[in-house]
């Protein structure tokens, strides 16, 4: 993508220059031609040097005086309408000039040429981000506040000025740019080494997949999280080998099937996302009969959760129109009204409902339908959509039991697929055990290390841990054990419980700590505080490292040697 703003100025001001040109020219040229009178009272002609000499300070209303002799009535006539001509020039040029700098497409071409200097300057990793909302915004912070730079596509002027006004530090460049064509993802930065991801969580499918295909072609090794809202989309992502694909609608179901047959699973995901600790209570999802207000993709992929885990649900649709995409399975389901009206909600069986699930796409709909519920069924349990973060006030202070928000699964499983991949992968792992198998998991975090564990990720490498890659790269042995020895006392072993052991496509999930590391290994490690401040020596400190393998001091004089 080159930058045209010289080519604006020359074409912006090609006419004042040419009217400036013009009019010293004229005032020259009559000077050089018009007799005037030495101090001996003899005739002599102006030399072009000092014509143009007095004509630059008459034009710009300096005024030096009469050189080199005063002059005759005939040359200050002259003078007089050179003076209004050349004046009346440059107030043309200095117009024309001011309208330059206010002019919106040289501004984008300066604003373009600034985004292109900061991308080549841009020597840490970052990820594009395509669009700034409230979705990306949080996934900028956290991308941030995890050492990972972010450059931002977005084609409204007004939420670029709401990004500069936001002050991230360091510094967030942005591009003006109404496309998402293969030049404007290359000048983002797409191609070069340290880029690491793109993330696009446009509404337009068809427009992801596109952006999916570009990137890909421009840098195989780039990671794309990209949004799906339909199954066949998400199949068409994975043959263009898309890396993240995050359809909300599918996640939440999911989570509400996980939470009515294996709640403690739900429990660890809500733990890997920072939403909750492990202390935190189970999720009260009763079996029964369950009534769905809204059956949009959100209320389909819910719909077919229950019906696969043979739960007893009622639809509710507002939109007729409707009737002509569904099946016979879901039309024996469902009824059309409007879902707050209470006689609708009695006939479908609202006083024997254990749960009422509020989907559609209205925030205000779905606080009204849940308050009606209530009125009818004090017991029940209530389940909602939030659609707009604005509205995330309101929804708190409703009473819900549930609250489910789209945007923010979109921003939990973005961020923590790209700022923290092993634990992604823990996740997609922990997803195919079993509720008895996770409850053990969940008691023994807490017993080992408490009700709010951090995570650790360690690669094997000569970057993140060079101490022990250079130990094994002489073909010696190390255990996953060592990374649990406490730096006070080696006898002693720190609060960790190692969660996944990575080593190139096979995964170890909840390895033995007398598995053996090698390197490359990808490692995810649960701990406290003072245990990850103690693997990071260990990883990093050759004195550390030589305490917790050997269970003595290193000398200053053997440094280096092992």
């Amino acid at each position: 993508m080159r930058n045209n703003s010289l080519f604006i100025i020359l074409q912006k001001m090609r006419k004042p220059f040419l009217v400036i040109l013009i009019t010293y020219a004229i005032s020259i040229l009559g000077f050089l031609f018009i007799e005037g009178r030495d101090s001996s009272g003899n005739v002599y002609n102006m030399s072009i040097f000092d014509a143009f000499y007095f004509v630059t300070y008459t034009a710009t209303t300096i005024g030096f005086g009469e050189i080199p002799y005063p002059f005759t009535y005939p040359q200050r006539v002259w003078v007089t309408f050179c003076t209004y001509l050349t004046v009346l020039g440059w107030f043309y040029s200095i117009g024309s000039l001011v309208s330059l700098f206010r002019d919106d497409l040289f501004l984008q071409e300066i604003e373009k040429a600034k985004f292109l200097r900061q991308i080549k300057n841009l020597n840490e990793k970052f990820i594009v981000v395509l669009g700034y909302n409230q979705i990306t915004k949080k996934i900028i912070k956290k991308a941030l506040a995890q050492g990972l730079r972010t450059v931002v596509i977005e084609k409204d002027k007004m939420k670029i000025n709401d990004l500069i006004l936001e002050n991230f530090t360091p510094t967030v460049p942005v591009l003006y740019s109404e496309t998402y064509s293969v030049k404007v993802l290359e000048a983002a930065g797409l191609k070069k080494r340290n880029c690491k991801a793109i993330v696009s969580l446009l509404d337009n499918d068809a427009l992801n997949l596109k952006i999916t295909l570009i990137a890909k072609a421009l840098n195989k090794n780039v990671k794309v999280a990209v949004k799906s809202t339909t199954s066949t989309h998400t199949e068409n992502l994975k043959d263009l080998d898309a890396d993240v694909i995050v359809n909300p609608f599918s996640i939440i179901s999911s989570e509400i099937s996980l939470a009515l047959w294996a709640p403690n699973i739900f429990k660890l995901e809500k733990w890997l996302y920072g939403i909750d600790n492990l202390n935190a209570a189970l999720p009260i999802f009763p079996k029964g009969l369950y009534i769905i207000c809204g059956y949009g993709r959100m209320g389909k992929k819910i719909f077919e959760k229950l019906s696969d885990n043979n739960v007893d649900v009622k639809l509710i649709e507002m939109d007729k129109k409707k009737d002509v995409e569904l099946t016979k399975k879901e039309m024996e389901h469902l009824i059309f009204g409007n879902a707050d009206d209470k006689e609708l909600l009695i006939n479908v069986g609202i006083k024997d409902a254990r749960v009422v699930v509020a989907v559609t796409d209205d925030d205000t709909t779905n606080l009204s339908i849940l308050a009606t519920a209530r009125k009818l069924n004090s017991k029940i349990i209530t389940i909602v959509r939030e659609n707009d973060l604005a509205d995330d006030f309101l929804f708190r202070n409703a009473n819900i039991d549930h609250i489910f928000t789209p945007s923010k699964i979109l921003v939990n499983k973005v961020t923590n697929a790209l700022v923290n991949p092993l634990s992604d992968k823990f996740l997609k792992q922990i997803l195919k055990q079993d509720n008895n198998w996770a409850s053990k998991l969940v008691a023994r975090l807490v017993k080992e290390i408490g009700i709010n564990p951090l995570l650790v990720e360690i690669e094997i490498n000569n970057i993140i841990a060079p101490q022990i890659y250079a130990y094994l790269k002489e073909n010696k042995d190390l255990s996953l054990s060592l990374l649990a020895t406490s730096l006070h006392n080696k006898e002693q072993q720190n609060n960790v419980v190692p969660l996944l052991l990575q080593r190139e496509n096979d995964i170890i999930l909840l390895p033995e700590w007398e598995n053996d590391i090698k390197i490359g290994d990808k490692i995810l490690l649960a701990c406290d505080e003072h245990a990850k401040d103690d693997i990071e020596y260990i990883c990093e400190n050759i004195y550390e490292f030589y305490y917790a393998l050997t269970g003595k001091e290193k000398q200053t004089i053997l440094k280096g040697i092992i």
